[in-house]
């Protein structure tokens, strides 16, 4: 079986096992390497357990993975499972001196090791954690945030790393259990919007055990309450920025390599002469030369019916008054020729998964990005994905549509781009239009206005790219003027044009701005059934550019530290009834929409198309309330009567939610035969689930980026 040299990692494993110990490695191993996702290195450190029994690490970067198992002489083996010679790796300084490759032109070679490098290979334990509430959000994400630290982190060579993510059945009981049990050195926890009870939960187990932890806190959350984390838990380190370096430096200090100031992008409470909230410099998007992840979770999170998510760039172009930037940064683009070696690896697991869509989720702010070469990179970018037999989704501005700016060419430019990006596996583009008056688009800081986003509403739905847009449909500083003319613009019936693929892209750009043209070509359909979550009403995140507008307003209400936020009044009482009860209607369907959305995205064909029209159905509904709204502010009968304004309100969104119930019952029964058993299955519970529910409860799960 291992006469002639390895070509494959499983293959390599084996010869680096029988070079170990100088036995055979037993059927054991065999079947186990033959079916273990070797991606997963919980996993495949648990199967090589049984054959190794002196120490061990396996460690290193997906693409760079190394085996470093101790001999029975006390010398140790060193296999790089990628086949690559050691001397082409890129030894971490700490390993000078401490490990001498005797054999660094070969891929295996025997080693010495010092008992210093010893423990740096097998400490710190780091478990990185990602929380999750399932009742919000039934379907998962392949966990990016936790996957990218977990490739920064191996990438030292330090220490030993475990994933777990909340999202593929685990529970907070199920994650203190696991501590309790491996026991880790440092522990790393990400949390997002709507996940402040999970966090403390778990923090205030770390905070209780016999010997605490080193905890590392991160997430969009995190970033914004990091004053009220740090006064609860001192000892606490908080992730400012991008964590990739964060983690890094973190075991690093672990060893005493660093200091706790020199740890890069943290807040953390001083002490000594420094006493009190300390925060020190992060890294810039422009400076990450690699954000990619580690792969031990994504064919646990296609097992579990979730997506695939990737990252190609970073940050974003523009500064949006309600988005805090701080932790998020300029944008910046990877090159995607780096891209190769992981869309195979990611193309490996999907091969296990056939009855998945075979779909990438970029999950950049802004995929084409800025600079003279922002068309010929996302060209590049497309071409690469669609290589690797993938379509792709991800999100953008505006602006790279349609600039009121820039000249003919450019457009006729970017109107070719977009017909390439099609043609090379775009499915879906997430575009930020936030609103439709101008007024409004100018207190947000869009850098666009109305009739821009118009024009490109029309040039990307006649070059056929499909599309789905946020729109914030109600402020804190709106007007009732402005609310009639939002509600106007996403009534609109001329924005949604055919796809014309017989045009030349010269063709569309001239023909968008000639209203006669728009009439021959639009679909009828309101521009609302393209919007990704009706109703969205503005979140005063705690550091942002219109949460001091609020404030200098007389606006601002009770700071809300655990949702990164501050609550706030409308200008208008009636717009703040209106948007209140606008985010309950939202929360009452969110999990039924959002698992909807889910399916989607991992389904083709007419299943994914007929979901699609099942959400139309609660956008209906929904711009028929905001209809009503508008209606019960128009009719003036209520007077200033806040209560009566509210129950009269109530008994409309009572009414609608009885009618929605109806049609979608019938809109799920036509679709579940459809679709494949496993996922009817998720989606008839989520119905069910919705049905039952009572009353009208708020989940503070909303995020207004959009991340």
């Amino acid at each position: 079986m291992l006469a002639t040299a390895p070509t494959t990692t499983r293959n390599r494993l084996l010869w680096a096992v029988i070079h170990a110990t100088g036995n055979d490695p037993g059927a054991e191993l065999v079947h186990n390497l033959n079916h273990l996702p070797l991606t997963d290195v919980a996993a495949l450190s648990t199967a090589l357990a049984s054959a190794l029994p002196r120490r061990f690490a396996v460690t290193g970067t997906l693409e760079n993975r190394l085996l470093i198992a101790e001999n029975p002489s006390g010398e140790w083996t060193i296999a790089d499972l990628s086949g690559q010679p050691h001397s082409s790796r890129q030894w971490p300084a700490w390993t000078r001196d401490r490990v001498t490759v005797h054999q660094p032109d070969g891929w295996l070679s025997s080693a010495t090791l010092t008992e210093e490098a010893v423990a740096r290979l097998l400490r710190p334990r780091l478990l990185l954690v990602a929380l999750y509430h399932p009742e919000w959000f039934p379907l998962p994400r392949f966990p990016l945030g936790i996957s990218d630290l977990a490739r920064a982190a191996r990438s030292t060579l330090l220490g030993q790393v475990r994933l777990m993510d909340m999202q593929l059945g685990a529970t907070l009981p199920d994650v203190r259990a696991a501590i309790d049990l491996w026991q880790p050195d440092v522990v790393g926890v990400s949390a997002t919007f709507g996940q402040h009870d999970l966090m403390t939960g778990l923090l205030d187990h770390l905070e209780q055990l016999p010997e605490r932890p080193l905890i590392v806190a991160g997430g969009s959350l995190t970033a914004r309450n990091e004053a009220l984390l740090l006064e609860r838990y001192p000892d606490l380190l908080v992730a400012r920025a991008a964590g990739e370096p964060t983690i890094a430096d973190v075991l690093a200090h672990y060893h005493g390599d660093v200091d706790v100031q020199q740890i890069r992008g943290i807040g953390y409470r001083g002490g000594g002469i420094a006493i009190g909230r300390q925060r020190t410099a992060g890294v810039a998007n422009r400076a990450q030369t690699d954000f990619l992840p580690e792969l031990d979770l994504l064919d646990a999170t296609l097992d579990h019916r979730g997506v695939a998510q990737l990252e190609a760039s970073r940050g974003c172009t523009n500064f949006c008054s309600f988005c805090p930037r701080g932790h998020k940064g300029t944008w910046a683009g990877g090159r995607p020729d780096d891209l190769g070696w992981i869309l195979k690896e990611i193309g490996e697991v999907f091969d296990r998964h056939p009855e998945v869509s075979r779909t990438l989720y970029l999950v950049d702010e802004e995929a084409i990005g800025a600079g003279p070469d922002a068309v010929a990179r996302v060209r590049e970018l497309a071409e690469s994905i669609h290589a690797a037999g993938f379509r792709w989704e991800s999100s953008c501005r505006v602006d790279q549509a349609v600039d009121p700016e820039k000249d003919r060419a450019w457009h006729v430019e970017r109107a070719g781009m977009w017909r390439h990006l099609v043609e090379h596996g775009l499915r879906r583009m997430l575009f930020g239009v936030e609103s439709g008056v101008t007024s409004v688009l100018e207190r947000f800081n869009k850098e666009t206005t109305g009739e821009q986003n118009a024009l490109a509403i029309r040039t990307l739905s006649a070059l056929g790219v499909p599309t789905r847009f946020t729109y914030i449909t109600f402020d804190q500083l709106m007007t009732v003027e402005e609310l009639a003319a939002t509600h106007a613009f996403q009534a609109r019936t001329d924005l949604l044009l055919k796809p014309l693929p017989h045009l030349s892209v010269a063709e569309i750009v001239d023909g968008v701005r000639d209203e006669a043209f728009v009439a021959q070509h639009s679909t009828g359909r309101p521009f609302y059934t393209a919007i990704s979550y009706m109703l969205v009403s503005m979140e005063c995140l705690t550091g942002a550019a219109y949460t001091r507008k609020v404030q200098a307003a007389g606006l601002a209400g009770e700071a809300r530290p655990s949702l990164g936020r501050i609550d706030a009044r409308y200008a208008d009482w009636r717009l703040g009834i209106c948007s209140r009860n606008a985010q309950l209607w939202i929360d009452r369907h969110f999990a039924l929409d959002y698992t909807l959305k889910s399916l989607e995205k991992i389904l083709d064909g007419p299943p994914r198309h007929q979901l699609r029209q099942a959400r139309v159905v609660l956008k209906d509904s929904a711009f028929t309330l905001l209809t009503a709204m508008l209606g019960l502010i128009d009719a003036g009968t209520l007077g200033d009567d806040a209560d009566d304004f509210e129950q009269h309100l109530r008994q409309v969104m009572d009414q609608r939610l009885a009618e929605l119930d109806h049609r979608m019952s019938t809109t799920v029964a036509a679709l579940l035969p459809i679709l494949p058993a496993d996922s009817a299955a998720v989606l008839n519970h989520e119905l069910d689930r919705w049905q039952h529910a009572e009353g009208w409860q708020l989940i503070n799960a909303a995020d207004p980026c959009g991340t």
